[in-house]
């Protein structure tokens, strides 16, 4: 029994200051880096780079829509040829700086509401996995079990690593609740440890109104902007090894 524990990073921008990456980056196992549309710099992507390479975690592109004011959550209406076109000039300038760091990126995982609208939309799922193909037909694609993004993608001939959210809210189709709604995101760290230890043991998620779910995963999200990222990452991670789980980097074993 495999898991890879992911966690969105590097989202911090110029002075502003996001996530406790330093603090997180040694108990996951691959980290997403912002490319600079939605959150990150030039500076950021290098320092999450080297935090990464001292960790030996393994690094993936996270492409959103352009829209820094927004954090990249706000849902855009463009053309998906100017989606592909974004994502392909975000994953290669988080390629060219992880290069200069002699590192290569094992995966692309879609930000915010490009993630969200990619998986209701298979034309946008396309264009990513164009994209990502396009770039470099060994990444993997990360993205919600059962949706457009994962179907694109092994339509593309890419591998993919089926992905599930310890700290989200789910829906009785699979699908995530919208952070808009109340209890979308759980911040207690007992129930986040348990729901996480479900889905990889157990393979079934808990719906929001009680429900268990199918939901069988090769990867789990944990947000390093979340209150205690760093104490809720260790507690994961020792509760799933604990369990049996090998938790290791997708590309290690998939």
């Amino acid at each position: 029994m495999y898991i890879d524990i992911n966690c969105d990073m590097g989202e911090s921008f110029g002075p502003w200051r996001m996530g406790a990456d330093d603090q997180v980056m040694p108990n996951i196992t691959s980290a997403n880096i912002a490319c600079g549309a939605h959150a990150g710099d030039p500076s950021v992507m290098r320092r999450t780079i080297r935090l990464a390479r001292e960790a030996a975690v393994a690094i993936g592109a996270h492409p959103g829509f352009p829209d820094l004011q927004g954090f990249g959550r706000r849902e855009i209406d463009i053309a998906v040829s100017e989606v592909e076109d974004s994502v392909v000039a975000q994953i290669g300038a988080l390629a060219a700086i992880a290069r200069t760091e002699g590192m290569t990126l094992q995966h692309v995982k879609a930000h915010g509401a490009l993630y969200n609208m990619a998986a209701r939309s298979r034309s946008l799922a396309d264009a990513l996995a164009r994209a990502v193909r396009g770039f470099d037909a060994s990444l993997v694609m990360f993205g919600l079990p059962g949706s457009p993004i994962l179907e694109a993608a092994r339509d593309a001939g890419l591998r993919v690593a089926s992905e599930g959210f310890a700290d989200r809210s789910y829906r009785v189709d699979g699908s995530l609740t919208p952070r808009t709604e109340p209890g979308a995101v759980i911040h207690d760290p007992v129930i986040v440890v348990e729901r996480a230890r479900r889905m990889v043991c157990d393979g079934v998620v808990q719906t929001a109104d009680g429900r268990d779910v199918p939901l069988k995963i090769d990867t789990i999200c944990v947000h390093g902007d979340t209150p205690g990222a760093a104490d809720l990452t260790r507690r994961l991670r020792a509760a799933l090894t604990e369990a049996g789980a090998i938790v290791q980097a997708v590309a290690a074993w998939r």
